[in-house]
């Protein structure tokens, strides 16, 4: 099951043409970040880069931080609702994001586990020193308290450090703007997720996150609301890349 459907992820009979009745065993995904609209005094848009069009393909921006946990109650409910009772979330996002995401995943019975650091590298400069002077987070939930790591389990990271596209995926497949890298999801994914386990991203971009879900040995089903990232989602789980 590794195949990305068409759908908006605040439909219920998007996950069940994704899933086709089974329930997953982990949420992983990297819904749009909590960004706000940009205007001037007057209301009108405010574009920040002269010469630009306003429109930023799949970039999605908010009102209002409201809006933004509006838009996460319309998909975070239906999506735990098609996963295994006790399941992982793994959500990525921004500070904006944090408490609107974190308070639905309350309404839903889950409690705050932890904060996933991706440390984004920049460029070599003097010195040679690369700075990790930015960085993103996924947001893990868990409706029942950590469980401690048995002798077989992977070690649990909460931190990695990556450069945005240091295996070259990101170029390759279309250079979303949302882009994770491998080297930072095989962290997050082996720790939440095992071999032959069904992994559930309604938001997949460029498929970053099912990717690598496939390259692991688990089995991916992804939801993508944009025709052409869909269309190459599904270019990309075809690949004998994707699976290597």
């Amino acid at each position: 099951m590794i195949r990305c459907v068409q759908a908006d992820a605040r439909r219920d009979d998007a996950y069940a043409a994704a899933l086709g009745g089974e329930r997953a065993d982990a949420l992983v995904t990297d819904p749009p970040y909590c960004l706000l609209t940009r205007r001037r005094k007057r209301g009108d848009l405010r574009d920040p880069h002269a010469g630009r069009k306003i429109d930023q393909g799949p970039v999605l921006r908010f009102e209002s931080v409201r809006d933004y946990r509006s838009f996460t109650q319309e998909w975070l409910p239906r999506a735990v609702s098609h996963l295994r009772p006790g399941a992982p979330l793994a959500v990525w996002t921004n500070f904006l994001g944090k408490e609107p995401i974190s308070a639905v995943a309350r309404e839903l019975g889950y409690d705050l586990a932890g904060e996933f650091v991706w440390a984004k590298q920049t460029t070599e400069r003097d010195g040679n020193e690369q700075l990790l002077r930015v960085y993103e987070t996924a947001l893990v939930f868990l409706r029942e308290p950590l469980p401690p790591l048995g002798p077989a389990d992977p070690p649990r990271s909460w931190c990695v450090a990556a450069g945005y596209d240091d295996d070259g995926e990101a170029a390759r497949w279309g250079s979303h703007p949302n882009h994770k890298p491998f080297t930072v999801l095989e962290a997050l994914l082996r720790a939440w997720t095992r071999p032959g386990q069904l992994v559930l991203d309604p938001f997949a971009g460029s498929g970053s996150i099912p990717a690598a879900a496939v390259r692991l040995g688990r089995r991916a089903a992804c939801l993508e609301i944009e025709p052409d990232w869909a269309r190459r989602v599904n270019e990309r789980l075809a690949h004998p890349v994707a699976a290597r």
